[in-house]
């Protein structure tokens, strides 16, 4: 990616001359570190002679790069190889990711898609008979590993009652989910916005 932005900014891929109709050209590399959640990678970034390039990629001046995790999760979720991983962050960044980088990145208590969903029943309380509702929450891993991750008794939906749900779920070890499906449950968009900006929301 970075070598191809300066091709676009040039007119002409490296060692195709007959396409050049510039006084720009290439100037070598220059090391950049930049930051990621797991520590400084360095990458090796082309230079144009006439310092006209804009990078889009990797700006100018950028040294955080955090981003890159969540790709690499997305990847990993969609099947991906560490092998395939480990090439497309070459190409699209310049970075050599070792196999236990891109490992410490995916192995966390990460699901895909998360399913909440209410059954709705009525109880004897104190001699009343009133409404109730388990709601139930089915996580699936990245393996597409099934997991119960809990069942909760209440008697209304709130954004309140569905953020408990979801710090409760973080305290016992879930630190990403990427899809959170439900069907039209009062107040779960609020509490996803506030839990974490990460997860999509799907409304069935």
């Amino acid at each position: 990616m970075l070598e191809a932005e300066l091709d676009n900014e040039l007119g002409y891929s490296k060692y195709d001359y007959r396409n050049k109709n510039t006084d720009n050209c290439r100037n070598g590399h220059s090391k950049k570190r930049v930051r990621t959640k797991l520590g400084d990678v360095e990458l090796d970034v082309p230079r144009d002679r006439n310092s006209e390039l804009e990078p889009v990629a990797v700006k100018k001046h950028q040294n955080d790069v955090s981003g890159i995790e969540d790709q690499v999760i997305s990847m990993y979720a969609k099947g991906m190889t560490v092998r395939d991983i480990q090439a497309h962050l070459k190409s699209i960044y310049g970075i050599d990711a070792s196999p236990t980088l891109i490992s410490n990145i995916t192995d966390k208590e990460i699901y895909t898609m998360v399913f909440l969903d209410s059954i709705h029943y009525k109880v004897r309380q104190d001699g009343q008979v009133i409404n109730k509702a388990a709601y139930m929450v089915i996580g699936i891993d990245l393996d597409g590993q099934k997991d119960v991750l809990g069942i909760w008794i209440g008697e209304n939906e709130s954004s309140k009652f569905w953020l408990k749900v979801l710090n409760e779920l973080k305290n016992r070890g879930v630190k990403d989910i990427l899809i959170i499906s439900v069907d039209n449950l009062s107040g779960i968009s609020e509490a996803i916005t506030v839990y974490s900006p990460r997860p999509r929301f799907k409304s069935a």
